[in-house]
């Protein structure tokens, strides 16, 4: 039985929409083939109907993610938009929900990881980090948590945008923002006992 192109693209769409939350929610290694198609009502080998490769496949789910994420989340308009972004983003529900969440923290470190950068990265980190170009970091006493979390996200980040130059500009722009004073305390609170050790 022959189906009409539409059928086709539809079908191709259930397809991908079933993708990108399974590999937001799972991981790409943890996306299998056989698994995807069953939960859109398909077997297998229907598969390569629709997509040469499964690497063909997760450049197209990762555009979906993508797609999705800034709809979820449209461009600010004023401060109390961006303060929304944010608080949304940094949500327990957002957390707690990756398959609908932002693909960059799903997934930006697994691409990095298995050295299979993204074009559709580098597309969510440059519309992201223009919308948050408002922001001035008030860090505190927390001042850092908030360098961790820069420091590990801007190298997650670096490995898994496709442009060599925008890798490059991440890492600067948080080292640049991460000012050290010329002389270090040490006040943290002891290390946390090994449980190994005990």
């Amino acid at each position: 039985m022959r189906y009409t192109e539409q059928h086709k693209a539809e079908t191709r769409e259930r397809i991908l929409d079933e993708a990108a939350e399974r590999m937001r929610r799972d991981g790409i290694c943890g996306t299998g083939l056989a698994p995807l198609m069953q939960g859109v009502g398909l077997t297998h080998g229907a598969f390569y109907a629709h997509f040469p490769t499964k690497q063909a496949l997760v450049d197209a789910a990762l555009g979906t993610a993508v797609e999705q994420s800034l709809e979820r989340w449209p461009t600010p308009e004023d401060a109390a938009q961006l303060r929304a972004f944010i608080d949304q983003y940094l949500s327990p529900q957002h957390r707690d929900d990756p398959g609908h969440g932002c693909p960059l923290s799903s997934l930006a470190a697994e691409l990095g990881l298995r050295d299979t950068p993204s074009a559709n990265t580098d597309v969510l980190v440059a519309r992201y980090a223009h919308r948050l170009d408002a922001c001035t970091l008030e860090a505190g006493p927390q001042q850092g948590l908030v360098a961790l979390a820069a420091m590990v996200g801007a190298l997650t980040l670096a490995r898994s945008v496709m442009d060599p130059s925008t890798s490059q500009r991440i890492l600067a722009a948080v080292r640049a923002a991460l000012s050290v004073p010329d002389t270090v305390t040490d006040n943290a609170p002891a290390a946390p006992a090994d449980p190994a050790a005990e």
